[in-house]
């Protein structure tokens, strides 16, 4: 079955039901050789390709294309799906797919590290709150 690294929102169970359907817990797994960032203005981050970097995140299991499709509208152009490689946390490697910043929006990046404690302190609520797109997708 293919899976989705998530790196940022859909770490949140609550997050990844709405938008995909997923209701799995996720596996803890890294991606090397990518960094995570704020997106200016935003709750959510992105991640691009940088050398010595590791980004820590969750792998779950997408069971049919429908959740891919809602993924897919859930990111929307800014990102592109990418497949790629996740270290699992006995050291397994694991291929999953992810969403990476498109070169186009890199002007976005605030180049401050996303935290995901920080997201669910202070940022989680307000973006529920603002993302409209739950329900429609």
């Amino acid at each position: 079955m293919p899976r989705l690294f998530a790196y940022g929102t859909l770490m949140c169970p609550e997050i990844i039901r709405e938008v995909s359907g997923i209701t799995q817990p996720g596996q803890p797994a890294v991606l090397h050789g990518f960094a995570r960032y704020r997106i200016r203005g935003e709750y959510y981050p992105a991640i691009t390709l940088e050398a010595g970097a590791t980004v820590s995140g969750l792998l779950y299991p997408v069971p049919d294309a429908g959740a891919w499709r809602r993924l897919d509208r859930f990111e929307g152009d800014m990102y592109l799906r990418s497949a790629v490689q996740v270290e699992l946390a006995d050291g397994t490697p694991c291929m999953a797919e992810t969403y990476v910043l498109h070169p186009t929006h890199l002007d976005c990046l605030d180049h401050r590290e996303w935290d995901f404690e920080e997201f669910l302190g202070t940022g989680k609520t307000a973006f529920a709150a603002e993302y409209k797109g739950f329900d429609v997708i």
